[in-house]
């Protein structure tokens, strides 16, 4: 997906300048402990390589950049060695398998993804067409992975999955979650007041 960023610590616009100039991606991870700003944060192992495909430069320094996520990598060792943190990693490409368990699990999900869209959308007052749904299991549960609106950590168990049909099994699973949610909501009347939630 796409990740807007303002870059603005110096840090951060050294790191960025050196991507550009050796037109290389960045790591993208989710913080696990630690404080990312005034010390060193912990993150998690598993990542996302973003491409920078957008780059638009201010007047004293600072930058707003558009990433795209890329592959997915694991961590395999933290260097403290510079003003922001690197490390040695390795590609973790997700484990595609193919045959009757990943068919049945993306069919699965189709059916989940299709009635939250659907539900969503008629909140929202927006058309939703289930045809557009993709029919690969892979382009499926990284555009489930994506919707869902759930917290960073479920997030990350999603991106830490190491085969295809264990990320769409568990995103079965949050979103017959989330539909309950939604549903709880709408019918308490409390959605429209403090729904997060947007189909963008």
């Amino acid at each position: 997906m796409t990740l807007p960023l303002h870059i603005f610590e110096p840090r951060y616009r050294q790191m960025i300048n050196r991507c550009l100039a050796r037109s290389e991606p960045f790591g993208v991870v989710l913080i696990r402990r630690g404080m990312e700003v005034g010390g060193y944060a912990e993150p998690y192992p598993i990542g996302t390589y973003g491409l920078i495909s957008r780059v638009e430069q201010l007047h004293d320094g600072r930058m707003n950049i558009e990433v795209i996520g890329q592959e997915r990598f694991r961590v395999l060792a933290l260097h403290h060695d510079e003003a922001y943190l690197t490390g040695t990693v390795e590609k973790f490409p997700l484990v595609e398998a193919h045959g009757p368990t990943v068919a049945r699990c993306a069919r699965r999900l189709v059916h989940w993804l299709g009635r939250y869209l659907k539900l969503l959308s008629e909140v929202a007052n927006i058309p939703f067409d289930r045809q557009s749904l993709p029919t690969s299991p892979l382009a499926l549960a990284y555009l489930a992975a994506i919707i869902i609106q759930a917290p960073l950590g479920e997030k990350q168990t999603l991106l830490s999955c190491p085969t295809m049909d264990e990320m769409l099994e568990r995103e079965c699973t949050l979103y017959r979650r989330e539909l309950s949610l939604i549903r709880a909501m709408l019918d308490s009347g409390r959605f429209q007041q403090n729904s997060n939630f947007s189909l963008n």
